[in-house]
């Protein structure tokens, strides 16, 4: 996986929001305003929420979810200490699938900090 694999990962996730705020308005608005309100910062900051998201992200093998996850952690403050940790947990729970999935996280972290990926504005 390298550069254009992460661009067309957001690619895709900015055509498929496009389409559903068009095929179904009322309930993709409500979907974003959940997410809005579930990592708004609360009793846990929004890295805490952004870290727990890495690890389930990796335990439910969602690429995309690792992606974004990992760009907004990292913008949250997150070091790449705290991402791996969370990988950690994710990996100790989800075992095999949770390592492949998690992979994608390392990755990002690698390509932003060399500045080979350039994390789209959401």
């Amino acid at each position: 996986m390298g550069t254009d694999y992460l661009r067309e990962l957001t690619l895709r996730r900015k055509k498929a929001h496009a389409r559903f705020n068009e095929l179904s308005p009322e309930v993709y608005r409500k979907y974003i305003e959940l997410e809005q309100a579930a990592f708004s910062a609360g009793e846990l900051s929004q890295k805490t929420k952004e870290l727990i998201a890495i690890g389930i992200s990796a335990g439910v093998g969602c690429e995309g979810c690792i992606q974004w996850h990992t760009e907004y952690a990292l913008k949250h403050g997150a070091t790449e200490k705290e991402i791996m940790e969370a990988i950690e947990v994710a990996i100790e729970i989800g075992g095999g699938k949770a390592v492949t999935t998690a992979r994608l996280a390392i990755e990002v972290m690698d390509k932003i900090k060399k500045g080979d990926h350039d994390p789209a504005e959401y």
